[in-house]
């Protein structure tokens, strides 16, 4: 059959058949597409694995170039996302918070205004998300995260990860960032590429420090993006660098559009590129900001709450 004649978004025939037997896909026999490539179907795993020298160095290319497409891809926001409570986007400047009870993330605002309510009120202090009880103390609260992690939260055997890596304790911090990263925590991969670009519980290694990097960035990590950048720029692809620092000022980091702006008085970014990010930072900037994210951040200025 013509190719040109099947219609757009249908399979080819070829498509419909396995890539190594030939067999079609029937009612019984269900194919599966290559994992890494999307470009051929297999009834099994013995005829994916005898056809593989057939098809390793067109499945490799085709992998690249759909990594390179997923790499470049504007994220619609930041790995962190939204607030829980008053779901504004999350500040990528830190200014957010795990609780300790639920391994829930939230904004400061909406931590500190609660907590100060509570006071004012004088309540029990509880969890804003779930409504536990907050833990009174470290112990309590390294409790409630190991519970997290035994129940294999994302986000908790980051923390767990991070607890130990400030401890010094990197092999333990490995295994748990590990797992954190292969549950697509984009904190984890971020902290495993510092693992493995300073040696801390791994020997040195470039090619995973990379890898981890681009995980990281994949999720939607404008620091990892940027730092990706610095790696582009230091290779001499500045193209990709550039591409890299784009995205990274679009998700609201400072440090990217600085650098853009460097670029642009050194030519090597147009008045309508850095015109552009420059926009786009800003409005990033913008839809993470609320009265309520301001009064706390003067609450803490003041010394009215101490706990964060």
């Amino acid at each position: 059959m013509d190719d040109k004649l099947i219609p757009e978004g249908a399979e080819s025939p070829a498509e419909m058949c396995c890539a190594s037997c030939g067999i079609a896909e029937v009612d019984d026999i269900k194919l599966k597409k290559c994992d890494a490539c999307d470009l051929v179907r297999y009834c099994g795993d013995t005829c994916q694995q005898d056809h593989l020298s057939k098809h390793d160095r067109a499945c490799k290319e085709r992998a690249t170039e759909l990594r390179e497409v997923i790499l470049f891809r504007q994220p619609e926001s930041s790995h962190l996302g939204d607030c829980l409570i008053c779901f504004l986007p999350l500040p990528i400047n830190n200014k957010h918070v795990m609780l300790g009870c639920c391994s829930k993330i939230i904004c400061e605002g909406c931590a500190v205004i609660t907590r100060l309510r509570q006071h004012k009120e004088n309540l029990q202090e509880k969890c804003p998300f779930c409504r536990k009880p907050s833990p009174h103390n470290k112990e309590e609260a390294i409790r409630r995260l190991t519970k997290r992690v035994a129940a294999s939260d994302p986000v908790a055997l980051y923390y767990m990860g991070k607890r130990h890596c400030l401890e010094g304790d990197y092999g333990a911090a490995l295994k748990y960032l590990i797992d954190a990263a292969e549950l697509g925590n984009a904190e984890a991969h971020y902290h495993l590429s510092i693992l493995y670009q300073m040696g801390k519980g791994v020997e040195k290694d470039q090619t995973k420090k990379i890898y981890h990097l681009e995980e990281a960035v994949i999720g939607g990590h404008a620091k990892a993006r940027y730092e990706l950048s610095s790696y582009e720029w230091t290779n001499g692809r500045f193209d990709r660098a550039v591409k890299h620092l784009i995205i990274s000022a679009h998700l609201g980091f400072d440090d990217s559009i600085k650098q853009l702006r460097t670029s642009y008085v050194d030519g090597l970014v147009s008045k309508e590129e850095f015109a552009m990010a420059l926009r786009a930072h800003q409005a990033a900037v913008d839809a993470t900001k609320s009265p309520q994210r301001e009064a706390a951040a003067k609450a803490k200025a003041a010394g009215e709450i101490r706990w964060i």
